[in-house]
């Protein structure tokens, strides 16, 4: 969600320059400062910011610039000299000390002008338009550019984690022998020294209540369709941010899950292993709109 995009049109006298920044952020907030002659048009600048950015904060600025000889303020000469004769005159009936100096008449209402006047033409909000639309496109040229790479580091990283949820499965039936093993090996041991014996049918029962509780594969399932989905995500172009953010917290949770449960060593390695790619994931997935 993060980028950058800047643009300038010009016309014979009028500059507009737009500059857009996006940062990562869950849902779309849009700060914009804009000029004072387009002061009145922010609904319409968000409306076309909605257009390009779905998600993200986004600071955004329109500056307006007079170009060629025209200067922002000129003097009303008329206006000066209007008060100039009505000082005169009442001098001339009501004399008082003192002078008027050219500063004081310059403060008086209507003697400098602001030559842009205070409603702009359509003409500036048509370069604003054409400047923002612009910026806005470089903005998603650079996020889509940043996207690919971060999208290509995903997968890698889902790639990892089907790899080792593949050794997982394999390695399941050996966690449930390998059990059966040390406990006939512990009871046998035990049992020596009081001369007893214990039929294979407590063992059977005791080693099937170890597999019914460190049953992983429900959980394998159910990862396996996490990865599946969140492929999918990446394949479809829609704003997916959300789901992907969705998926991941799914699969971190269902990764704990095999981990306290299986109680093997062995795949206690590939678990760490998964939730680093997670992890990686996570923060990726922050970006994504």
């Amino acid at each position: 969600m993060t980028g950058y995009g800047e643009s300038s049109v010009e016309s014979d006298t009028l500059s507009a320059t737009v500059e857009v920044r996006s940062t990562n952020s869950r849902h779309l907030k849009i700060n914009a400062r804009l000029s004072d002659g387009i002061a009145g048009r922010e609904t319409q600048i968000e409306r076309l910011v909605r257009q390009y950015i779905k998600r993200g904060t986004v600071h955004m600025s329109v500056r307006l610039q007079q170009l060629g000889d025209r200067v922002a303020y000129q003097l009303n000469q008329d206006v000066l000299n209007h008060y100039r004769e009505q000082l005169q005159a009442f001098h001339k009936k009501h004399p008082m000390d003192g002078t008027v100096s050219l500063a004081s008449l310059l403060v008086l209402p209507g003697v400098v002008e602001d030559s842009k006047g205070s409603s702009p033409p359509e003409e500036m909000w048509d370069l604003v338009l054409a400047a923002t639309t612009t910026a806005l496109e470089k903005l998603t040229e650079m996020r889509s550019t940043e996207g690919k790479a971060m999208e290509a580091d995903m997968r890698i990283n889902i790639a990892t984690i089907d790899d080792n949820l593949g050794m997982i499965e394999v390695r399941m039936p050996a966690v449930v022998a390998a059990y059966t093993n040390r406990l006939t090996e512990r009871i046998n041991g035990l049992l020596s020294q009081y001369d007893a014996e214990v039929g294979p049918s407590d063992v059977v029962r005791e080693v099937g209540l170890f597999a019914e509780r460190s049953d992983i594969s429900e959980e394998v399932v159910r990862m396996r369709s996490h990865l599946s989905q969140f492929n999918n995500a990446l394949d479809n172009d829609d704003g997916n941010g959300r789901r992907l953010e969705f998926v991941t917290q799914e699969m971190f949770r269902e990764t704990n899950t095999i981990g306290s449960k299986a109680n093997d060593a062995e795949i206690s390695k590939h678990v760490i292993e998964i939730k680093a790619a997670i992890e990686r994931i996570r923060e990726m997935v922050q970006n994504v709109e």
